[in-house]
């Protein structure tokens, strides 16, 4: 494959293509890790912190909400204070009742893993949360969040559906769909970028998956390649809703510093408040890396990264159509208030000339044929999935009831702190 620069169409060099490749995989491995261990690497990098902006974005190294960040902590709350998760549970489900295949994910608090129920022969993804790594970073809230999202998802073809969930002492356990066309960012990966058909198809149904969450006043918050799952049909599945953010309504704003650093709306790292256009700006950043590789502000320097977010315009090369570029111009607007979306929020993106091609009721109905397949032979067809992960032996206490193993103080904390997510055995069975 002969490889173009951008401007002269000369041969790149290999020397400049060894360039490109270095910073593709630096990206690719940035882009693996989480906000907060991101903030505290850069944090020890004396040059990115000498930046201004760098400089007041480190000020909040948490992504908390605003009634989390009290100087005094509250006391401890007593069990029946605790968050209640209780209608997504399954009072009779435990771990013992799954097969734990393969580690086909990972996250800050746990893996999610193939498994296939015993009894059903069913084969599910099954999403472990390590209860004292939610409480240690005070993400209980967004545990609780995610949850209720889920629950509401089974109206929306192109939202992953939780089937039940249940815990043990140490554990939360969600029992989600089990997806397997592989991730886009895998696929992105692979194939660099995306034909513009391919794009707007992938674009529309992302598209119509956040404007179903914001008809629930849902802020997604965390749009990108590696949330975005394609299904063995290779229609979108959105995932992960961890830092989503619930009534929101149509002018209703937050302020919560949250994200992955490439997709982070100028308003967010102006720590100013931000609405539902965050999720907008987001696509377009989805919708260009598909047509070019890489997110559209990004660079390795991450001070020059937030920088060119706040400042730099947006750049655009000529192999786009008009139609792709006027879209992403109205969806990379830095002003929020002029972004598109601001004022009819998904029915201006639905309009917009770049998806006139697009047929809404047969997407939403499944019936586009997407523009690529899987071509996925069953359940324990992996290729889709990266070999990080499904290479990792599945660890033994997976699979584990909490009644046989030792429980420790903290880990009764880490039981009570989730009473109402679904059944677990009494305190007093472990004494």
């Amino acid at each position: 494959m002969t490889v173009k620069a951008e401007a002269s169409g000369s041969t790149l060099t290999y020397s400049k293509m060894r360039g490109m490749v270095a910073i593709l995989i630096a990206f690719m491995k940035q882009r693996r890790m989480g906000l907060n261990d991101f903030i505290q690497k850069i944090a020890t990098n004396s040059y990115a912190c000498k930046h201004p902006e760098v400089q007041s974005i480190l000020k909040i190294s948490q992504p908390q909400e605003p009634e989390l960040m009290n100087a005094n902590p509250s006391p401890p709350t007593s069990p029946s204070q605790q968050i209640n998760l209780g209608p997504s549970s399954n009072p009779h489900a435990k771990p013992s009742d799954f097969h734990f295949l393969k580690v086909i994910g990972k996250g800050s608090f746990g893996k999610v893993l193939l498994a296939r129920h015993k009894a059903e022969e069913h084969f599910y993804a099954v999403k472990v949360l390590q209860k004292k790594a939610i409480l240690k970073k005070k993400e209980e809230k967004h545990i609780m969040s995610e949850r209720n999202v889920l629950l509401k998802n089974v109206k929306h073809p192109f939202l992953v559906g939780l089937h039940f969930s249940f815990q043990t002492a140490d554990k939360l356990y969600f029992v989600l769909d089990y997806i397997n066309g592989g991730e886009l960012f895998y696929h992105l990966q692979r194939e660099r970028c995306f034909l513009e058909p391919r794009a707007r198809f992938y674009a529309a149904e992302i598209a119509s998956a956040l404007g179903y969450l914001h008809s629930l006043n849902i802020v997604y918050r965390d749009l990108k390649p590696e949330n975005i799952l394609l299904d063995s049909q290779g229609h979108i599945v959105l995932t992960d809703f961890g830092l989503c953010k619930e009534n929101i309504e149509h002018n209703g704003t937050t302020s919560t510093f949250c994200g992955t650093p490439e997709y982070l709306a100028p308003e967010v790292l102006h720590k100013q408040p931000y609405d539902r256009t965050v999720d907008w700006w987001c696509l377009g950043a989805v919708l260009y890396e598909m047509l070019y590789g890489l997110p559209p502000f990004y660079s390795r320097n991450t001070a020059e990264m937030y920088d060119n977010i706040l400042n730099k315009p947006l750049q655009l090369k000529p192999n786009i159509t008009n139609s792709a570029r006027h879209l992403l111009e109205g969806l990379l607007q830095k002003d929020r208030t002029k972004r598109l979306g601001a004022k009819e929020d998904f029915m201006e993106i639905k309009n917009h000339i770049f998806f006139s091609l697009i047929n809404w009721d047969d997407l939403i109905n499944k019936k586009i044929t997407p523009p690529f397949n899987p071509n996925v032979s069953g359940p324990n067809d992996l290729r889709h999935f990266d070999p990080e992960f499904t290479d990792e032996p599945v660890p033994n206490s997976i699979g584990q009831s909490s009644d046989s193993i030792l429980i420790t103080a903290s880990v009764k904390e880490a039981a009570e702190a989730f009473l109402g997510f679904s059944y677990a055995p009494p305190m007093d069975s472990f004494l």
